[in-house]
């Protein structure tokens, strides 16, 4: 069974105070009547004292000594009598006069007998007579001058010349007394007598009273010892609920003892140590957290590297077989016609072509993705970047048979890399005029918001598959890849978008329509003046 250290500090407490009270009950009943006898014998001695001193300064029959041995008879109920040469009494003090007196006689005659001799009397009747009466007993002990004597002497303590001091059996009522008797100087004799019953009766009173005063005292202890034992163990408690909530790795909690104690002072080392274990953790965990890093990022370099290979492998295994068939073909004269000779070489140089273009975006987009390419941020015309760019690609929208229509507006000036933001659009551009179909229109328009721009480029054609448009961004996935393959895509134009994006920080999409598809994204306009001309909402063709 657990206690806890309140618990075991007051059961200590009631325990020390338990055992101080038998024990002192114990030394009371072993010891407290030898002390008692021990101080009476020496009150005796001191009144005999006083009575020499008295002699001896002949004032034995004055008023002042009777007021002095009036006040040793009621401090140490010393019964007191003095008689004179002639055997005439001139002091007496104590409650039975007549017995002292009669005390004394037996005394200076030799009549008080010892309890041995007591007893060898009784035996020897016993054996005189042993079926005579009880009065015939006594007449057997008259003949030995100890019939009428109703005292004996129990132990003779003290024996001098001129006192003795022993220990008296009032046989009538078993009382005992330690009587002292003798002479003093001037012939006269005294006898003085204190009672020892009255010394077993006060020494078992005492520790009748002890017992009930000392159960209220371990009453009242216990209570104390609860209270003491709280205020001292309060925080003990205080520290162990820290230290259960530092194993937790909770440190928040700190000891605010302001006491100066080793409590205090294990507190406070308590608190430097919680310190220590959370400033250590948290560089512990800063370091894990890192080294998760470093992992996830090695594994996904690798993850990035082995779909890289996968891809571009997949990607060059139809253009190399091409150009190998091709190749074999004109190396075996196949076809000995120069116009199909001049076919076979337009398809390898077109293959080759196609294979340079993949290799130069895929360099691109990887500078992009491992941060190797440093942004620029330039202060720029959007609308004039754009327009620059159609006037550029004319040829190719020509080709495709494509109406281009760009919204008309004043100048938007942008914070972002200038050349990234040209490959955005081309990237978007290009999709667009190799997606469009139906209509086969372009159109491009920009959303102004608070502080950024939205640049759209949607194209007529069929929507984008719903289950295709999370996997858009991704290396080399291809929604339609019999048309891919037939204009020259790769699958990484978008690719290449999402990582100039992510490397500006802006935001780009997709949306779908009924009639086509509007790829957008996010140029920060925030700090650049607008030009105060109004913006046109009119197409213009290009």
């Amino acid at each position: 069974m657990r206690f806890s250290l309140r618990t075991q500090f007051t059961l200590i407490i009631v325990a020390l105070l338990a055992g101080m009270m038998l024990v002192s009950m114990l030394v009371n009943r072993t010891f407290l009547d030898d002390f008692y006898r021990t101080q009476k014998i020496t009150a005796l001695k001191k009144c005999r004292e006083s009575l020499v001193g008295a002699v001896g300064r002949d004032e034995i029959t004055s008023d002042d000594f009777d007021v002095e041995l009036v006040k040793i008879n009621n401090k140490d109920n010393i019964g007191i009598i003095i008689m004179n040469q002639d055997s005439m009494t001139i002091k007496s003090y104590g409650p039975d006069a007549e017995t002292m007196e009669r005390r004394m006689w037996d005394n200076l005659l030799g009549l008080t007998p010892t309890r041995e001799e007591l007893e060898a009397a009784a035996e020897g009747a016993d054996q005189v007579d042993a079926g005579s009466s009880k009065d015939e007993a006594r007449e057997f002990w008259r003949k030995n001058g100890m019939d009428t004597y109703d005292f004996c002497i129990l132990e003779t303590i003290e024996r001098r010349d001129n006192y003795v001091l022993n220990v008296i059996l009032d046989r009538r009522t078993s009382q005992q007394s330690l009587e002292m008797w003798g002479s003093l100087e001037d012939g006269s004799y005294f006898l003085m007598r204190a009672p020892l019953e009255s010394i077993h009766n006060s020494s078992s009173l005492a520790n009748r009273f002890f017992l009930q005063v000392g159960l209220v005292i371990t009453a009242i202890g216990a209570v104390m010892a609860m209270i003491l034992a709280g205020t001292v163990t309060r925080p003990i408690r205080e520290l162990t609920d820290i230290s259960t909530r530092m194993k937790k790795l909770d440190f928040s909690a700190k000891y605010e003892g302001t006491s100066r104690t080793e409590i205090a002072d294990l507190g406070q080392n308590i608190n430097e140590l919680s310190e220590t274990l959370e400033e250590t953790i948290s560089e512990l965990k800063a370091a894990n957290n890192e080294l998760r890093r470093d992992i996830r990022r090695k594994e996904e370099v690798e993850a990035m590297r082995q779909d890289f290979l996968a891809s571009v492998t997949h990607e060059l295994k139809t253009p190399l077989a091409l150009i190998q068939g091709y190749a074999e073909g004109l190396q075996e004269g196949i076809s000995d016609d120069p116009e199909s000779r001049d076919y076979y070489c337009e398809v390898i140089v077109d293959e080759a072509g196609k294979m340079n273009r993949m290799v130069q975006k895929l360099l691109t987009l990887n500078q992009l993705e491992f941060g190797n390419n440093a942004v620029t941020m330039e202060h720029f015309d959007i609308t004039e970047l754009v327009r620059n760019y159609l006037s550029r690609a004319e040829l190719l929208a020509e080709q495709n048979g494509i109406t281009v229509s760009m919204q008309e507006t004043g100048p938007i000036m942008v914070w972002a890399d200038e050349f990234l933001v040209e490959e955005v659009f081309a990237n978007y551009y290009s999709n667009a005029c190799n997606h469009a179909a139906g209509d086969k229109i372009i159109d491009i328009r920009f959303e102004e918001k608070e502080n950024t721009v939205r640049v759209s480029v949607f194209n007529s054609g069929s929507p984008i598959p719903s289950e295709s448009l999370p996997h858009l961004w991704e290396k080399f996935y291809k929604v339609d890849k019999a048309r891919t393959r037939a204009y020259g895509g790769s699958g990484v134009g978008l690719s290449i978008v999402r990582a100039i994006m992510n490397l500006l920080q802006q935001e780009y999409g997709v949306i779908n329509y009924d009639n086509g598809v509007k790829f957008w994204f996010e140029l920060d306009t925030s700090g650049a003046e607008r030009q105060k001309d109004e913006p046109d909402t009119s197409e213009i063709e290009v």
